[in-house]
């Protein structure tokens, strides 16, 4: 997308970013609602917690104008990752997670912008791999990954409640070492 910038988001456009993950995930059809998952959408409402964590950075994609298009939080230490699954004991790996993108920013690149400027974070620190989950009601975030490299990693797998989440994994490199 022209015109699209990525940026570490300001504290000041925490608020902002969490309400348009919650109306993001809150609208997908398919996918657990707040009354049925509550504390999944208290962490996307305060998704600027995640900064908090070391090595994590909550990235604000916007617009020429300023405007928030859209927000991912990238991991550079799977140790804080926090999703369900073995994905946390990770070594030499990246994460991405809550990923999202306005409704109207849709289609536009935005959703790969943010995930190409996680994989070059991850490239940056010499990792061998970039880790994220989605779902079945994620079929164009599902497709987008794919498109980009990532493939299925089925140890990943797990279960968010009556949820399947999948694991997916984008090699880097095949060596974890140097």
């Amino acid at each position: 997308m022209t015109g699209v910038r990525i940026r570490e988001a300001r504290p000041e456009e925490f608020e902002a970013l969490g309400r348009l993950l919650v109306d993001v995930y809150a609208r997908l059809e398919g996918f657990p609602g707040p009354d049925e998952q509550p504390r999944y959408y208290a962490l996307l409402a305060n998704i600027g917690e995640f900064t908090r964590k070391p090595e994590a950075q909550l990235l604000a994609a916007l617009d020429a104008d300023d405007r928030l298009l859209g927000g991912v939080v990238y991991f550079g230490d799977m140790a804080h990752y926090g999703s369900g699954g073995s994905a946390g004991t990770l070594v030499h790996a990246s994460g991405i997670r809550l990923l999202g993108v306005a409704p109207a920013a849709r289609g536009l690149g935005v959703g790969r912008a943010l995930t190409e400027a996680c994989i070059q974070r991850a490239r940056e620190r010499g990792h061998a791999r970039v880790v994220l989950h989605t779902t079945r009601a994620m079929q164009v975030a599902w497709g987008m990954y794919e498109r980009l490299g990532f493939e299925r990693a089925p140890e990943l797998d797990f279960m968010q409640g009556e949820l399947p989440v999948f694991g997916f994994s984008l090699v880097l490199r095949r060596h974890p070492f140097p």
